[in-house]
């Protein structure tokens, strides 16, 4: 069985990215990502399959984007971004 890792969600790797589409939890209170050590997943993006601890900073071709939901419109995060 392979080890379950947890990752805070700000962390850029693959598995924390949104167009990453690979097996993972994502506790959105905590903002924390679990995946297995093993993980592997398909990068949106560039249509290959990446491993999810992949240190997307090595990447040119990379458009790493947070898994932080976009807000709500009408609530008050939302007002402060405009």
């Amino acid at each position: 069985m392979a080890e379950k890792l947890i990752v805070p969600n700000e962390i850029k790797i693959c598995a924390t990215c949104s167009y990453w589409d690979g097996e993972r939890h994502v506790d959105a209170e905590m903002q924390l990502v679990v995946v297995d050590e093993q993980c592997q997943g398909e990068c949106l993006v560039q249509g290959e399959q990446k491993h999810g601890l992949f240190d997307v900073r090595k990447d040119r071709e990379c458009m790493w984007e947070d898994l932080e939901p976009d807000p709500v419109p009408g609530t008050l995060t939302d007002e402060k971004a405009a």
